[in-house]
């Protein structure tokens, strides 16, 4: 699969580890910064990381920052993008099966680095449900 991950200063060390696993898992990462852990904006990581995610080159994207609430909020501002945080495997799960989220954001300072995985992995290996959550998504790219 074809995922893209970015995050802001507080997330350097936990999106490094996630991109070096997700590669070893097989994967094809698109790591979109920073490299550094200077202080950044996270809405320019989250804009960069929607707009990929959107235009088709990342099949699904990787968020994160100290607490995942900002880098969130700005990949959601892309009307194509749906992302979700995530703390814990089930809502990794459900974000998948009834929103179809494309977008999967977490917080360094809140998860550890194999629960990080345990909800990257839930969220990469969940299906879409469609059904009735079919016309709820479509509300959501209409609005």
């Amino acid at each position: 699969m074809r995922i893209a991950i970015a995050s802001d200063h507080a997330a350097t060390d936990l999106k490094a580890e996630l991109r070096d696993w997700l590669i070893e898992q097989g994967h094809e990462v698109a790591d979109l910064g920073p490299d550094k852990s200077e202080s950044v904006d996270y809405p320019d990581y989250g804009f960069k990381l929607a707009g990929v995610v959107a235009d088709g080159t990342a099949e699904r994207g990787i968020a994160l920052c100290g607490s995942g609430i900002g880098i969130s909020m700005a990949v959601n501002r892309n009307p194509a993008v749906r992302c979700a945080l995530v703390s814990e495997p089930l809502s990794a799960v459900l974000s998948r099966e009834h929103n179809d989220a494309n977008c999967l954001a977490m917080g360094a300072r809140l998860t550890g680095v194999e629960m990080a995985k345990a909800c990257v992995t839930a969220f990469l290996e969940t299906e879409f449900a469609g059904g009735r959550h079919q016309r709820r998504v479509d509300k959501l790219a209409n609005s």
